[in-house]
């Protein structure tokens, strides 16, 4: 076998996440990066203005999303917030404390355009703030992001939290998938009318449960195994890229969602 063979052979047989390759930009950026970019847009919407950071934000994200493929998750994870705005326009246009500029009176209501433009104002924030977060983790592998903190010296007993803590979501979706799919083999009805469906829901839940519990000792046993609780500090297998451009733009970042914050609590940022 040539030494091309032999490289190709043991490149062949290490695991996905050391050999995972990137594309695009924004994707190839260092975790620590995209985490800082999140967290601005997350400022930016809160603090810029009334109309401008929200819509701002949304714009960057719309483009960065485009750019990295994942417009249609992007998309999904807005969708999930419809209740939430739904709820939000209604008690901010019916409910809005001195509002007085009614739209129309139906009886004992009267929605007001403050009311609605408040909500509106709201409903963007929330939508820009979901949104950034989600373009973050839809784009950045959790173990990447979980080791590059780690390696920037988070106490690995954080970094385990912070990982199990975004993990919680897809993993128990995954295990309720799985229990119903095995309960369905064994002749339980979960489908049908609603009433059918919401007796599924006790059978399941359990099993949820308590399977959650007992990850959570065998994940405990297995990093006790490993020397989890050692003093030393762990070596990074696969050390991610950085750069000084990175790390320029990551205080560049920070330094002005500060001045943004100190600009909005002066009274200096006067945007619409």
């Amino acid at each position: 076998m040539t030494a091309d063979g032999e490289i190709g052979t043991r490149r062949s047989t290490l695991p996905e996440y050391v050999l995972r390759p990137t594309s695009g930009p924004y994707r190839s950026l260092n975790p620590a990066t995209k985490l800082i970019i999140g967290i601005v847009e997350v400022v930016a919407a809160f603090v810029v203005g009334h109309w401008t950071g929200p819509l701002l934000v949304l714009l960057v994200i719309a483009l960065v999303g485009w750019r990295a493929h994942v417009t249609r998750q992007l998309l999904l994870v807005g969708s999930l917030t419809l209740p939430v705005v739904g709820s939000i326009l209604l008690i901010n246009t019916f409910l809005l404390p001195g509002a007085t500029d009614a739209i129309l009176r139906v009886g004992p209501l009267a929605p007001t355009w403050s009311g609605l433009a408040f909500g509106l104002q709201v409903t963007l924030r929330l939508l820009a703030i979901s949104l950034a977060l989600a373009l973050v983790y839809l784009t950045t592998p959790i173990d990447d992001l979980l080791s590059d903190l780690e390696a920037r010296g988070l106490g690995r007993r954080l970094v385990f939290v912070v990982g199990a803590a975004v993990n919680t979501v897809p993993r128990t979706i995954e295990r309720a998938a799985e229990i119903l799919d095995a309960q369905r083999a064994r002749g339980l009805d979960t489908e049908g009318r609603f009433w059918q469906r919401a007796r599924g829901v006790l059978p399941l839940a359990a099993p949820v449960i308590f399977g959650a519990l007992t990850e959570v000792e065998e994940q405990t046993m297995a990093l006790e195994a490993r020397a989890f609780s050692a003093p030393a500090r762990r070596t990074v297998l696969r050390p991610l890229p950085d750069s000084a451009a990175q790390r320029l733009l990551r205080w560049a970042l920070f330094l002005g969602a500060v001045a943004a914050v100190a600009g909005e609590m002066a009274g200096l940022l006067r945007l619409p």
